[in-house]
Formats: structure tokens, sequence, C-alpha cells
């Protein structure tokens, strides 16, 4: 229930980096990276695409999917 509720809020506020504990900004990035693997096998399973590691999320808390994908 902490993690839906942590969820919800992370997803509903556009933060930056700086606005994020340590944990909630690991939470976000989590939270992208499996986004990413998602919407890249709904979307684009075609696109060869290296995911970046959990780090690159980390520092930038953004999606990491190629153009055209999504």
């Amino acid at each position: 229930m902490k993690t839906l509720v942590l969820s919800a809020f992370l997803t509903s506020v556009a933060l930056t980096a700086q606005d994020l504990s340590e944990l909630e900004r690991d939470a976000k990035a989590l939270e992208i990276y499996l986004q990413d693997q998602k919407d890249h096998e709904e979307h684009c399973p075609t696109l060869r695409w290296e995911q970046p590691s959990l780090d690159t999320y980390k520092k930038e808390l953004t999606s990491q999917l190629p153009e055209g994908c999504k």
C-alpha cells in the first residue's frame, strides 16, 4: 500500500532530482526503468535498443527510450 501511494505521488507531480530524497529518487528511477522496458516491448519491439543502466535513470529521471518509440 505504501508503495502504491508513493508511486501515485511521484507520478502526479513533476519533480527534479534535486526535489527528491535519495530513496524517492531511486524509487522513481526504478519505476521509469521498468516502464521503459514495458513500453519498448509494447510499442517498438523491432527497434534495436540497449537499455541504459539504472544509474542513468537515477541521474536523469526521464525515459531513455529512443526517438520514435512510444
